[in-house]
């Protein structure tokens, strides 16, 4: 099977060295080896997120980190806020958590903002909120920050869960400035690495919140997980041994680069994208001012058929993706996140105008 480079919004393209890293040969996960390892991980995630929060590393897809805030967060009640897919999904899950939540609802392509979370809040006897970052199905960045400060200062005593999946390692995430309690992500979108495994930053506070909430399962207890490594240094359950090795290296080069400057080169990738769009009357469906760093959603209003975009495009060796769900052919997506540089992703630009004809 020819290879294309995946210029979609996860997973995305994993550099030879980095998928090298687990052909290592398998060590146990209770020996010093791992925790070597493990540690290692730790300490160099708590320095590229410049944070001393605490840090876990988990077997899983982000996706368990909206079953954690909805087993160990949640005492009595959440506020979702949706504006897409996957803040709909953590919806649902807190829901299949058997847990009371609301959704504060925006149309898909709005951002989420501060007055609108402070004016649901009020008298809602919320104790838990959940916020998307970024939201992979439209390209929308919410001003987290801002949100968070602002709730935080209202009401200090609300647990704030934030998912970064497909923006955490490309776009700037602070959590210390950010100041939620959970912040969570992936490694096969900005971190550049197969799927597989999930980091969750925590705060003491969350902790704390978690002991006092009932039922929090067994792979998605926060105590236990926190507890186990406090005692151990290591995971509680199995982990997925090679994909720690490629972790750990490519932090290696995440560190190199720094957060900053990765920051800035996803940036210049996305701008370089909206301003293509722009010139060729393709319309940006996210609002001004809130498009994403790491994904650009495009309106298809030249009502071109994306699924014919796409086999052209893989012949030429590229991949991008179509809309996500009810925005499927109404819109388009190009992942520009992980280990893609400005002058890849000018080089898919210039062959979708060839095979469109701009």
């Amino acid at each position: 099977m020819a290879h294309k480079r995946l210029l979609i919004p996860g997973p995305t393209d994993v550099l030879p060295e980095v998928l090298l890293q687990q052909t290592k040969p398998m060590i146990g996960h209770r020996g010093d080896d791992y925790t070597k390892l493990y540690t290692g991980i730790i300490d160099k995630l708590q320095k590229y997120f410049n944070t001393k929060r605490n840090i876990t590393v988990l077997t899983a897809s982000g996706t368990i980190w909206m079953d954690i805030t909805g087993r160990n967060m949640v005492k009595k009640k959440a506020l979702a806020c949706v504006n897409g897919a996957f803040s709909e999904r953590m919806y649902l899950t807190i829901k299949d958590c058997g847990k009371d939540v609301d959704a504060l609802v925006v149309d898909w392509g709005k951002a989420i903002k501060p007055e609108m979370v402070l004016e649901r809040l009020k008298g809602g006897n919320y104790d838990t909120l959940a916020i998307c970052q970024n939201e992979t199905s439209t390209g929308v960045r919410s001003p987290v920050n801002e949100i968070c400060q602002a709730v935080k200062k209202e009401y200090p005593d609300i647990m704030i869960v934030v998912d970064t999946v497909s923006s955490a390692g490309g776009d700037l995430i602070e959590p210390d400035v950010m100041n939620a309690d959970i912040v969570f992500t992936s490694t096969q979108k900005c971190f550049a690495l197969p799927p597989g495994l999930s980091i969750g930053i925590v705060s003491d506070a969350a902790l704390e919140r978690a002991k006092q909430v009932p039922g929090r399962g067994h792979y998605t207890d926060l105590i236990a997980i926190f507890d186990y490594y406090a005692k151990k240094q290591q995971n509680p359950t199995t982990p997925n041994v090679s994909l720690m090795y490629a972790l750990d290296y490519q932090l290696n080069r995440m560190l190199a680069e720094t957060a900053q400057k990765r920051y800035e080169r996803h940036l210049a990738m996305a701008e370089m994208t909206r301003k293509w769009a722009t010139d060729h009357g393709i319309e940006i469906f996210p609002e001004k001012g809130y498009e994403s760093v790491t994904v650009t959603t495009l309106k298809n209003n030249l009502n071109k058929n994306i699924g014919d975009l796409n086999k052209a495009l893989g012949k030429r060796g590229f991949q991008i993706s179509n809309g996500y769900g009810a925005l499927k052919d109404k819109t388009f997506r190009i992942g520009h996140m992980g280990d893609w540089t400005p002058d890849e992703i000018r080089s898919l630009l210039l062959n979708i105008e060839d095979i469109w004809g701009l």
